[in-house]
């Protein structure tokens, strides 16, 4: 890991824990599990948060300023945006989509389950992503939550991932496995 992501990483635990720890004792996880959620999907599908982050020319005050009224127009849970307003003032806003994957792993972690991060050619249904879902739990003994993304260089199959292991059905995988049969042949 280089030493940027170690230290985001390190700065995305302290504040996830502290975040995490408020909220258990709040027995309010699932309000912070849906904010998180939230965020992640305004993270994702937002250039312009993903800019105000991580632009070293947006002020303290100004990202301050709009971090709050993300906050507030997302409705998002006094914990969330004070700790929000809290890592703009300290410019450490970076740090956000390590928060919030560190926020989801607690949460997780805290619920027993386990996520499995899959890879598909294309966008899976709601019935494929349950199946998967039931077939990883018989697998590992654990409720799943699978996260899904799309990239079609893989052709066809998918890429699962869970924990420290990988299962990778894909097309792409299986052609480059050709390949390099086929040139150690040759």
């Amino acid at each position: 890991m280089s030493e940027p992501a170690s230290i985001s990483s390190g700065i995305a635990a302290r504040y996830a824990s502290a975040v995490f720890e408020l909220a258990k004792d709040a027995s309010d996880l699932k309000t912070l599990e849906s904010n998180i959620e939230d965020l992640g999907a305004a993270l994702a599908e937002s250039a312009d948060l993903r800019d105000l982050i991580n632009s070293p020319v947006v002020s303290r005050t100004d990202q301050a300023t709009a971090i709050s009224a993300v906050a507030n127009k997302m409705k998002l849970m006094p914990i969330v945006s004070n700790t929000l307003a809290l890592m703009a003032s300290k410019r450490r806003l970076f740090v956000l989509p390590a928060l919030v994957a560190q926020l989801r792993a607690l949460i997780a972690e805290e619920k027993g389950e386990v996520t499995a991060e899959v890879t598909s050619a294309k966008a899976m249904t709601k019935t494929q992503t349950d199946k998967l879902a039931k077939a990883i739990k018989a697998r590992i003994g654990k409720d799943v939550k699978i996260d899904a993304t799309v990239d079609a260089e893989l052709i066809g199959g998918l890429v699962i991932k869970v924990g420290s292991q990988m299962i990778d059905t894909s097309i792409r995988s299986k052609l480059n496995s050709l390949s390099n049969v086929m040139k150690e042949v040759g």
